[in-house]
């Protein structure tokens, strides 16, 4: 009797359980809807920043390289050949025009000069000879004691003597002038280059001593590209630029080649330089800038702007009925100034983009702008 009671009562037990657990399935099943529900909308709006654009306005340029070059650059060459003697500068040294620079060894052409001297001495006696045998002849055919044959032979006697002085005397004149190209002499004022030569070494008309550039007179020459070379044009602004990016000079356009280089596809521009600025050499590379326009115009963030597949993209805060959503917007941009791109197409102003955690926003995504 006691073992029937045993198990009716496991038996309800076991039916009790199961109608628990069946109750708490139900309700599992009724329940799970309603927290997926919830959850769709379980993502706040993104905190972003934003900047509302207007129109400044803003320099609009390109940098490029540019070579300084002088409108009074010399190269001194000898004239003569020799071996030089004394060098009379130092490099960099200022100079005016006609100083001395560099001696070469003159005693070969003083010979010379001496030589024709003591042939000068000689013609001049034979030219006093000719004068008194002519004024001679004179007397005597004045006389009738000679013919005029004999009188014509002794003028042209004092001819041919008068002659051979005036060539001993241009000789003399052009060695002279000859002996003074061993004293090498600034041809004009400037700066003394590197000097390519030392006391001792034989030099030639084809040996380069050294260089004269001019201080004033400098221009900056600037290779354009082709694509910019419409908008050329005199009076343009060409800033040359320190390695930090500092203006060191700011110089208007003063010629635009007519032509292009066949070998770079480029124009060359020219800008002359009214000083030398301290920081600055001839045949220097620096950085130039062609300053466009200063033209209002808007500008973005560097760190706003995206780049997919070779398309700039930007977002922008757009409000509807439910509050702000990130917009992603295509744009056109041109140079970068500072640390934005000049916007060429793609926004308007008033627009408000965003400049924060763009690269954690999505098309339509909801944001929260401050």
């Amino acid at each position: 009797m006691m073992r029937s009671v045993s198990s009716t009562g496991r038996l309800l037990a076991c039916g009790g359980l199961l109608a628990l657990l069946a109750g708490a399935a139900c309700r599992g099943g009724q329940a799970q809807p309603a927290g997926a529900a919830g959850g769709a909308g379980a993502f706040p709006p993104m905190e972003v920043r934003t900047i509302a654009l207007e129109a400044k306005r803003l320099p609009q340029s390109s940098e490029y390289v540019a070579t300084i070059r002088s409108l009074r650059s010399i190269t001194v060459q000898p004239q003569v050949e020799g071996f030089v003697r004394q060098i009379l500068v130092r490099s960099g040294e200022r100079v005016s025009a006609g100083q001395p620079l560099l001696q070469i060894d003159p005693d070969k052409q003083q010979a010379t000069v001496s030589g024709t001297e003591s042939q000068r001495l000689s013609r001049e006696a034979d030219l006093a000879f000719a004068r008194q045998q002519l004024a001679r002849m004179q007397k005597l055919f004045d006389a009738g004691a000679v013919s005029r044959a004999e009188l014509e032979q002794a003028e042209t006697a004092q001819a041919n003597a008068d002659a051979q002085l005036a060539a001993v005397q241009s000789l003399i004149r052009e060695s002279q002038v000859e002996l003074q190209y061993y004293r090498v002499t600034a041809p004009s004022a400037g700066v003394v280059g590197d000097i390519l030569v030392r006391q001792g070494d034989r030099v030639t008309p084809a040996t380069i001593i050294t260089t004269l550039d001019a201080p004033e007179g400098l221009e900056a020459y600037i290779n354009v590209p082709l694509e910019r070379a419409k908008d050329l044009r005199p009076g343009l602004a060409a800033e040359l630029l320190d390695p930090a990016g500092g203006v060191i000079a700011s110089i208007p356009v003063t010629f635009i080649a007519p032509r292009a280089d066949d070998a770079t596809q480029t124009v060359l521009v020219k800008a002359t330089l009214r000083g030398m600025p301290a920081s600055i050499r001839v045949m220097q590379y620096v950085r130039a800038r062609i300053v466009w326009s200063n033209e209002p115009a808007l500008a973005v963030p560097i760190v706003a702007v995206t780049r997919v597949a070779g398309q700039y993209f930007v977002f922008v805060a757009e409000q509807n009925e439910k509050g702000f959503v990130a917009r992603q917007k295509a744009v056109t941009l041109g140079d970068v100034l500072g640390e934005d791109y000049i916007v060429r197409r793609g926004l308007e102003p008033g627009a408000r983009v965003i400049v924060s955690n763009v690269q954690k926003l999505g098309d339509g995504a909801p944001v929260k702008p401050s």
